[in-house]
């Protein structure tokens, strides 16, 4: 079989097409998002060709925002490399995540899927299968999703890295993108974990907005990390413990 074949085959999988459709409901806030996103990496001193590789090989939206006003602002490279793992560590969880989905597959594979990981399209692969089987059709969707969501952030990112010196700073567009990642966020308050996560996050970041250089937000996501792992340990205990019990198994 051609890699052609082999291509169009894939792309024909219904998983990956349901895939690719449930992500395009949040797709316009994630463009959104990468396109301030793009404009900002430029507008803080940013050279065109390391924006780009920055969008291209880091793809994490939050991480090149949160190290932005550090870099503008001289800020060592301990504390900017230091921020960006901080920010970063939610994609150690959700791997851990998606292990169980992914371990049959080639090593080359489970790292490109690594790569494609994203907050959103975690949620949905989570949401359309909460347990692993080692069905094709689960890679499938979570391979429709990712690309859905890495076309959405990429394509506006680059478009805005390659405008952004014609964009005037009058247009607000920050606070476009705002709006655009509080309708991404409001979205997923269905979920208790989320909505937990996000309420700690925004709570802490809010009462540490004195610390300098930006670390309540480091500080924020820290909490709400841990925040998150235990909410998720005690709802599988609540969830073993109630399997238990309808098996007979627990008195």
């Amino acid at each position: 079989m051609t890699t052609v074949h082999r291509d169009q085959t894939l792309f024909a999988q219904p998983a990956l097409r349901e895939g690719m459709r449930d992500m395009r409901a949040v797709s316009l806030g994630i463009a959104a998002w990468g396109l301030v996103t793009g404009v900002a990496m430029v507008k803080s001193g940013l050279s065109v060709q390391l924006a780009l590789a920055i969008s291209l090989f880091v793809f994490a939206g939050s991480a090149q925002l949160a190290v932005l006003p550090l870099i503008a602002a001289g800020a060592p490279l301990w504390l900017i490399l230091g921020t960006a793992f901080c920010v970063n560590l939610r994609f150690v969880v959700f791997s851990a995540q998606m292990r169980p989905y992914f371990e049959h597959l080639p090593r080359l594979r489970r790292l490109v899927y690594g790569y494609l990981i994203g907050d959103l399209s975690q949620v949905l692969m989570i949401r359309r299968h909460p347990h692993p089987t080692g069905d094709p059709q689960q890679t499938h969707y979570f391979l429709g999703v990712s690309l859905a969501n890495w076309i959405a952030w990429q394509v506006p990112s680059i478009l805005g890295i390659l405008t952004a010196q014609h964009i005037p700073g009058a247009w607000g567009l920050a606070f476009a993108g705002t709006l655009a990642l509080l309708g991404i966020v409001l979205s997923l308050l269905a979920d208790r974990t989320i909505a937990a996560v996000i309420v700690v996050a925004s709570a802490l970041s809010a009462l540490l907005f004195w610390l300098p250089l930006r670390l309540n937000l480091v500080a924020a996501i820290i909490g709400a990390l841990m925040v998150g792992m235990a909410w998720e340990a005690w709802s599988q205990r609540q969830l073993a413990s109630s399997g238990g019990l309808l098996d007979g198994t627990k008195p």
